[in-house]
């Protein structure tokens, strides 16, 4: 089958690069010629695991084409999908401005049968807006065209991505129109060799099926953050509470690892949106305005944990912080709403100085960051130990999990680690004789450090 992408972040790259995978030709557009150069040249602008090897094969094997040209790429096309940012507004809002931008575009091009898929997320509504808006073009050129839109939102999650779009749990389809759900049906047969995994239901719901599953995973992050706090004041255990609830089948095992809260290009602004959307409609969505609430404040309780233990340990004025890790989580370089540079903000603005360190995102926290000159980032994770008064784990990579704890006692100016993603054991980190400060746990202190 023939495709067009709009698009080349993290979804549209990814579709791009899976859809042709299943021997689908493919042309993915994008408006900044300098992307699409690289692309074509073989280099991938985004790091995402196994996301290079696969456009490189499918475009060396003819399947997979890259252009700035949209009418190009939607020609051949029977499917053009729009995967364009929606970034959040300041109020909270959905951005729907590149939405509205491609499908005005599209408007202006179409001249045949062709099945527009919203696989942005996008609010409730945007479907028909995209639809009023090519009607729109049409009539103004004075054209009776055919097509349809369709709300097909995505559930990749960035480290995971190529694998969730190759292996998905479900594959959902918002269409009133029996003919369009059958060809997507064909389309994603590939993907779901082992079982039906399409859900075809009403476009709206669609829509609101992505913002709902996002926010039920936000409420359960930060329902556990919130449990782990409430352990720290009355002497439990966050990591044993968790195995305890997680046994439940009801509940499981998933998203229920407290930590420094939960950032990126997806929870964050879905949980807004949705808030907006409500707000919209004369709803007031208290549970999800309260999972945003306890998020914001997980974000900066490494740094309140940090500053409290130096504040009567000669203050806080020129001590350094070594920090591992900065993208929002691992396997990514993407720093969106990381927690990281809220712990960075409100640590340099009590004076305290960081370097930082991450094996993937170092060069974007460079770009970020460059603005604050109490910030250094550095490609060692062991070097910005040397000096530094403490260690703040922030990103859970795996190269973390089992350091030189004895080398890095010998560079730390005092053995102490606070450790926002519980990586380490208590007791193992009182063996070694240092300070650790977790999630959800009793502080350990080391002899010298009381």
């Amino acid at each position: 089958m023939n495709i067009c992408i709009v698009g080349t972040g993290y979804v549209g790259l990814v579709a791009a690069a899976c859809f042709a995978e299943m021997g689908n030709d493919v042309v993915c557009v994008d408006v900044n010629p300098h992307v699409i150069e690289q692309l074509s040249s073989g280099k991938v602008h985004i790091f995402e695991p196994g996301l290079e090897t696969l456009v490189s094969r499918n475009a060396a094997e003819g399947r997979l084409t890259f252009s700035t040209d949209l009418k190009k790429g939607m020609k051949d096309a029977l499917f053009v999908f729009s995967c364009v940012g929606t970034p959040s507004n300041s109020d909270g809002s959905c951005d729907l401005s590149y939405v509205d931008t491609v499908a005005r575009q599209i408007g202006e091009i179409l001249t045949d049968y062709k099945i527009i898929i919203n696989k942005s997320t996008v609010p409730v509504g945007t479907a028909d807006r995209v639809r009023t808006t090519i009607q729109k073009q049409l009539q103004e050129r004075g054209l009776s065209v055919e097509f349809d839109v369709v709300s097909n939102p995505e559930f990749l999650k960035e480290g995971g991505a190529v694998n969730d779009f190759l292996k998905p749990d479900r594959v959902i389809v918002g269409t009133d129109n029996v003919r369009t759900a059958k060809l997507l049906e064909t389309l994603y047969a590939p993907f779901a060799r082992s079982r039906d995994k399409m859900i075809i239901m009403g476009i709206r719901s669609a829509e609101m099926t992505k913002y709902a599953a996002n926010c039920m995973l936000a409420t359960k992050i930060s329902f556990m953050n919130e449990v782990a706090n409430i352990c720290e004041h009355v002497g439990a255990d966050v990591r044993e509470v968790r195995a305890g609830i997680g046994s439940d089948r009801r509940i499981g095992y998933h998203f229920i690892y407290p930590g420094v809260g939960y950032g990126g290009s997806c929870f964050p602004k879905d949980v807004r949106a949705l808030i907006n959307t409500a707000r919209e409609n004369n709803c007031q969505p208290s549970l999800v305005e309260a999972v945003d609430l306890v998020n914001n404040r997980q974000k900066v309780m490494l740094a309140e944990k940090i500053r409290s233990y130096f504040k009567n340990r000669g203050g806080l004025e020129g001590k350094t912080v070594a920090m591992w890790g900065l993208a929002f989580k691992a396997n990514t370089d993407d720093m969106r709403e990381s927690a990281a540079l809220d712990i960075i903000r409100s640590l340099t603005d009590s004076g305290m100085k960081v370097k930082a360190f991450d094996p993937v995102a170092g060069s974007n926290a460079k770009s970020v960051l460059k603005d604050n000159d109490m910030v250094v980032v550095e490609d060692d994770q062991y070097a910005i130990l040397e000096g530094s008064d403490a260690l703040a784990v922030v990103t859970d990579w795996n190269q973390f999990r089992n350091p030189d704890f004895n080398r890095m006692k010998k560079m730390l100016t005092g053995p102490i680690i606070f450790d926002g993603r519980n990586l380490f054991a208590r007791s193992f980190m009182k063996e070694m004789g240092f300070s650790y400060f977790s999630v959800g746990g009793q502080p350990v202190m080391a002899d010298n450090c009381s």
